[in-house]
């Protein structure tokens, strides 16, 4: 596959042009490429400005109301809602998590269900809005449906994603995005786009077998068999049901009817540490825990133990430097 690779602020200006032309405010087109560029420079490719083309065919036909007025409404001391008003999901996102990080920084805990919403990107780049005030991150969001139930042969879960994300002292924070399916629906375009294999058990076609090309795959499959169906569900209970939205086959479909609002709910919640323990010692504690796991003898064929996305931090780093690669498709579209 042809690839291109440029720097992060290229493809953030290219994103915003586009998404301006289009009819976007310029302050939500800046935040959503803010986002999409974030996945990208984690190599998280999914999710970045490969979505773009997406976005702009979901404006040119009505399914995001481009004149959101994004509201939010404190419940509690520590709880509140977001009417996203069908907006960007990136845009009420943020809104959302800038709340929750209010309220645990008064009150030890916030959270904050949202409804009327839309895609919201990479979910790494809210918890880790979090971790910069020294703060606790957990996000999730449903999506329409594409896994199947762990012994189901037809789909009814989205990848229904979820992060968390935890600050240390020294060391990066510990941030955990994954997709409760084995695979994110975004790697399977991405090889559709690329004319790549999937590994086996990513995804199963209309009879339920397990195929490796992903054009042949009609649903995925949850990762962890009932572990990640049953995780699968518990996000869809609190971005979903507990956010006045749909849930499974009954949520708006992301690449179909993009002249519908998709009304998605998400999730979430910000704890402070000092309301449990020492924060300074916390940190301290984290820091220790991430470098003993990194010092465990790795096993046959790795060359040494992770922490849940340093991976990507690492990737993040070295991207800064050298530019995001990207399919030559993707970088035709945004300069065409």
């Amino acid at each position: 596959m042809a690839t291109v690779t440029i720097q992060a602020e290229e493809a953030r200006r290219l994103v915003i042009q586009k998404l301006t032309k289009a009819g976007l405010k310029e302050e939500s087109a800046v935040k959503v490429a803010e986002v999409l560029v974030h996945a990208d420079l984690r190599n998280v490719n999914s999710h970045g400005v490969l979505r773009t083309e997406h976005y702009v065919n979901r404006i040119k036909a009505g399914g995001i109301n481009l004149d959101a007025q994004v509201s939010f409404e404190k419940t509690g001391p520590v709880t509140g809602v977001v009417d996203g008003d069908d907006g960007f999901g990136h845009v009420i996102g943020e809104e959302a998590m800038k709340h929750a990080i209010e309220m645990a920084r008064n009150n030890g805990v916030g959270m904050v269900t949202v409804f009327n919403s839309t895609h919201c990107g990479a979910l790494s780049y809210f918890v880790q809005k979090a971790t910069d005030a020294k703060l606790i991150g957990i996000a999730m969001s449903h999506t329409d449906k594409i896994v199947v139930p762990f012994g189901g042969k037809t789909s009814f879960l989205g990848t229904n994603p979820i992060a968390y994300g935890v600050p240390a002292k020294q060391k990066k924070p510990f941030i955990l995005d994954m997709a409760t399916s084995h695979a994110a629906l975004g790697k399977i375009l991405q090889a559709r786009e690329e004319g790549t294999e999937i590994p086996e058990g990513w995804g199963v076609d209309e009879n339920g077998a397990a195929v490796t090309d992903p054009n042949k795959v009609a649903s995925l499959s949850p990762f962890g068999g009932p572990k990640g169906y049953g995780l699968s569900v518990i996000v869809d209970v609190f971005s979903g049901l507990l956010a006045g939205a749909a849930f499974g086959p009954h949520i708006g479909k992301m690449y179909e009817d993009l002249d519908k609002k998709r009304k998605l709910g998400h999730y979430f919640c910000v704890i402070n540490p000092s309301y449990f323990t020492n924060p300074d010692v916390f940190i301290e504690q984290m820091d220790r825990m991430m470098e003993e796991l990194q010092q465990v003898e790795p096993a046959p064929g790795f060359d040494r133990v992770y922490i849940p996305g340093e991976i990507e931090q690492i990737n993040e780093e070295k991207n800064l430097k050298e530019g995001i690669t990207i399919a030559s498709t993707v970088y035709e579209f945004l300069t065409k």
